[in-house]
């Protein structure tokens, strides 16, 4: 044998995201949506908020998901909701873009950010990173309130 040859690499496995990391209990996302034209003001309308909080209140109510929190941007919005094992992320996601496109007249960008909530991570940090956006954003002071906000349970 060579003594310069390079050891053969490990093999991994292929990961299943589908599954969810909490198994039968389901899990928490924190997932961010962005707009096509970014820079652009298409979600931070009093009109169009309106059409995406109605919409998730909807889905919470119908236990599409148990929505923690949902925080408009001008260009993008970040929510942190819990779903059920058996649900598939990426349909609820769909469905729910495709009804604020119809409804708000918002043209999204194709995909989303998600990232799923292990249990060494605090939800409350999570919450609190989503809430002060506005504040890092420059959109407003820290003192000051944000329209563009839905609470779980309001």
């Amino acid at each position: 044998m060579n003594k310069h040859a390079v050891p053969a690499r490990p093999v991994r496995k292929v990961l299943d995201h589908s599954i969810h990391f909490h198994g039968r209990f389901g899990a928490t996302y924190f997932i961010t949506i962005c707009c096509d034209a970014r820079g652009v003001n298409q979600l931070c309308k009093n009109q169009v908020a309106q059409i995406l909080f109605e919409t998730a209140r909807r889905y919470h109510e119908l236990e599409q998901w148990y929505l923690k929190l949902l925080l408009l941007m001008p260009d993008h919005w970040h929510l942190l909701i819990g779903i059920s094992p058996d649900a598939e992320l990426s349909k609820l996601i769909r469905d729910f873009k495709r009804i604020a496109a119809r409804k708000g007249k918002i043209e999204w960008q194709r995909n989303f950010f998600d990232h799923r909530l292990r249990h060494d991570e605090s939800e409350t940090e999570k919450f609190e990173y989503i809430w002060e956006n506005p504040i890092r954003a420059g959109l407003i002071g820290p003192n000051d309130d944000w329209p563009y906000i839905l609470i779980g349970n309001e």
